[in-house]
């Protein structure tokens, strides 16, 4: 069974045999529980990415076509290939 969010989006509701499962898996595991009614109202939607202790620096970066291609050919996670290819190379260059 599936319900469609305010969104759009489908999301499909499990079984009753599925919710027994995972019912028996809270219970079974001491760090956590499930949140009763109260608490789950006292939740609030987290917004956004996580702030980091080392964020990044939006910058544009001129690269040739076939550099870009081998990395975006990897799949996903290109750019943070990008950026560890360029700290190998600090780490064997002179910054200046």
């Amino acid at each position: 069974m599936f319900l469609k969010t305010k969104s759009g989006r489908l999301v499909e509701v499990p079984t009753p045999e599925e919710e027994a499962v995972i019912n028996a898996g809270i219970a079974a595991d001491p760090d956590t529980y499930e949140l009763t009614d109260e608490e789950f109202a006292r939740l609030k939607p987290m917004r956004g990415r996580p702030v980091s202790a080392n964020p990044k620096v939006h910058t544009g970066l001129r690269l040739d076509a076939e550099v870009l291609a081998a990395f975006k050919a990897g799949g996903p996670g290109w750019q943070t290939r990008i950026n560890e290819a360029l700290k190998e190379w600090l780490n064997s260059h002179s910054a200046a």
